[in-house]
């Protein structure tokens, strides 16, 4: 009861503003809205804002990132949608306004359910578990394509694929992919590409293999799309023992093969280019995999000669240890050229391979390398430190095994030790 002396009470601003964005929330939320898209945009923070408008009036609405990355389609100007949200206040500026946690399009509500219920089923399943992605290879023997002979998606696909990687073989599996029928066609397809085996070659002879499969279709609405969202189909794309990339849609379309799938491609082209590198990239690795080979041998064969020189000079003083550094120097040079000769050939049979295609030049330049290798092999066999003895010198010790450099260390019947080349023999002093 108020009484009538009684003044009235004075708000803030802000005060009012809360107030009436809790009367709003206790008395209407959450609600749900129908109503055409209006002036919508996309800020750089991933927020969404736009209005939301009938015949009778239009209210501003707001979409957050994380409820805008759950959309399944591009929401557009003059599109009816059916979205759920709760209304508030924004204090800034006093404007009524409806947070949107989820949006859909008019009467794609059932359809989209479906969706999500499948979706968290075969989720529950792991189907869409990471650690059951295969990898994609990076030079497949074979491609394999599904997708309609009727789809832009097919001459888009075949198009990058001629570019960037002609001289792999693309087969070909043509189905439905949209309608009743799409579903089974293209089980159908995966099956066969699946099984396909090409003809013996020299690099195959057990007949070549599709090494990858790609599945295409361009945009559309949830129902184009709906036949990737079969259950069956998302099963056998789980269980195709052959690593698949889907490229169904635009960049904001999903369908359930895009999640059980081991890559997913925002576009058909993009499918393409992630399955082919081009010739070009190919050439210049192995280039570059030919200049660091040649590199490293180099370097490791100029740092054990300099080793090697090391010992060499060691040899020319006085020291017990002569035997010891003979055999030491014998193992490494042993494990060096053994090491060098292991080393090239293991990269020559993985350059002969990867570059069965290339041009002859540049098996010359390998060839110009291992020459070249041979002939520092060569230089480094000059520097074993027997071919000192072998050259008429002689190693002289006394009785204490100290060695005897200068004149004036010999006496009268002393007794001396000579390493020579093959042996060592007691000599007496006269």
């Amino acid at each position: 009861m108020m009484r009538l002396d009684s003044e009235p009470r004075v708000w803030s601003v802000g005060a009012l503003c809360l107030a009436i964005a809790d009367t709003l929330n206790a008395r209407f939320n959450p609600v749900n809205v129908k109503g055409e898209i209006s002036g919508f945009s996309r800020a750089a923070s991933g927020h969404c804002y736009f209005n939301l408008k009938d015949d009778s009036g239009q209210i501003r609405c707001a979409m957050f990132k994380r409820a805008a990355s759950t959309l399944g389609f591009v929401p557009r100007d003059g599109e009816l949608v059916e979205v759920r949200g709760k209304l508030g206040v924004y204090e800034a500026r006093g404007d009524l306004q409806l947070i949107v946690d989820s949006m859909q399009r008019s009467g794609q509500g059932d359809l989209f359910a479906q969706f999500l219920k499948l979706k968290a089923t075969l989720e529950g399943e792991g189907l869409f578990d990471a650690s059951r992605k295969q990898d994609i290879p990076a030079q497949p023997r074979a491609i394999g394509l599904i997708t309609s002979l009727g789809a832009a998606a097919l001459h888009d696909v075949a198009t990058a694929l001629q570019r960037r990687v002609p001289h792999i073989p693309v087969i070909l599996a043509p189905a439905s992919v949209q309608g009743a029928n799409a579903p089974a066609e293209l089980r159908n397809s995966l099956m066969r590409l699946a099984a396909w085996q090409g003809a013996p070659t020299p690099t195959s002879p057990q007949g070549m293999a599709v090494d990858v499969i790609l599945m295409v279709r361009g945009g559309g609405a949830l129902e184009d799309l709906w036949a990737f969202n079969d259950e069956a189909l998302v099963r056998a794309v789980a269980s195709c023992p052959i690593p698949i990339i889907s490229g169904v849609g635009h960049e904001t379309d999903f369908t359930l093969t895009d999640f059980a799938a081991d890559l997913r491609a925002p576009t058909p082209t993009a499918a393409a280019e992630m399955v082919a590198t081009e010739q070009s990239q190919l050439m210049a690795d192995l280039e570059a995999i030919q200049e660091g080979l040649s590199d490293a041998l180099g370097h490791t064969v100029d740092r054990m000669s300099q080793r090697l020189d090391w010992i060499a000079a060691r040899l020319g003083r006085p020291s017990t240890r002569l035997s010891d550094q003979r055999s030491r120097l014998s193992r490494i040079s042993q494990a060096l050229q053994f090491g060098v000769k292991s080393h090239i050939q293991q990269n020559r049979q993985k350059l002969l391979r990867s570059a069965e295609s290339l041009p002859r030049v540049r098996l010359q330049n390998l060839q110009s390398c291992q020459q070249q290798l041979d002939s520092m092999q060569t230089r480094l066999s000059l520097l074993d430190p027997h071919l000192v003895l072998d050259r008429g010198y002689a190693w002289l010790t006394d009785e204490s095994g100290q060695a005897l450099t200068q004149v004036g260390h010999f006496r009268a019947d002393q007794k001396v030790t000579a390493t020579l080349a093959d042996g060592k023999v007691q000599l007496a002093v006269k």
